[in-house]
């Protein structure tokens, strides 16, 4: 029974080192808020979902690698920003299955070899303006800038 026990709580502990290390990757999400990491791994990409603990919902998601699909429209321009002290201006994005959310998409520069695509998605002009607020305050690591 015991070696039963030892065996649960190394797995158990194995599953939460994997999931922090996973996070790790990820950028640092903004102090006091109820928000945490659903993390996916790519051959070449990290992609971060930042998820509420209240109710599971997605706040916004960025992708990190070198090379990110998304190319800005200067036709699409919205609001210029600034996420972790860099300019950025977010451009208006779409779901193709579903006109009725609202979607606002940047790019951020973080080294020679490294890009995130930070996604905010919403029903709400009110809850998109929220949820691209908390993107602003997340802050990059080191980690994902390439070594820059």
């Amino acid at each position: 029974m015991k070696s039963m026990f030892l065996l649960l709580a190394g797995l158990l502990w194995s599953g939460h080192a994997f999931a922090q290390a996973a996070a790790e990757n990820c950028p640092e999400l903004p102090a006091g808020t109820d928000l945490s990491w659903d993390v996916v791994h790519g051959p070449d990409f990290v992609f971060c979902k930042a998820i509420r603990d209240s109710d599971g919902t997605q706040a916004f998601s960025v992708m990190l690698g070198s090379d990110v699909p998304f190319r800005p429209d200067r036709s699409l321009r919205e609001e210029d920003a600034r996420i972790d002290g860099r300019k950025v201006r977010w451009y208006r994005g779409e779901v193709a299955t579903r006109r009725d959310v609202l979607v606002r998409e940047t790019v951020v520069e973080l080294g020679r070899r490294s890009t995130a695509h930070v996604v905010v998605r919403a029903d709400s002009e009110e809850l998109l303006a929220h949820n691209r607020r908390l993107a602003e305050r997340m802050r990059f690591r080191d980690t994902a800038m390439g070594g820059d």
